[in-house]
């Protein structure tokens, strides 16, 4: 035990802190997510329009399903690093 009465390990030996910009990107895309899959967000592509003979609503939820999925892999494949 040092002089000081300090018992915390040297900064070089402390785990990483949960919170860093890797959480806080994971987070901002989850709240991401959460609002583009909101029913009244939905609504809007509900229409009968298609786009490629495939309705609206279908591709707009693939589309941002298949980026979410690609930024959360981005995100945790890089590890927050700068």
């Amino acid at each position: 035990m040092s002089a000081g009465g300090n018992s915390s390990p040297p900064s070089s030996q402390r785990p990483p802190s949960s919170s860093g910009p890797r959480t806080d990107r994971l987070v901002a895309l989850f709240l991401f997510a959460a609002v583009a899959f909101n029913p009244p967000l939905l609504r809007v592509f509900g229409a009968d329009d298609t786009l490629f003979g495939w309705p609206l609503l279908y591709v707009y939820i693939l589309g941002v399903w298949a980026g979410v999925i690609a930024l959360s892999a981005l995100l945790l494949e890089r590890g927050g690093e700068p």
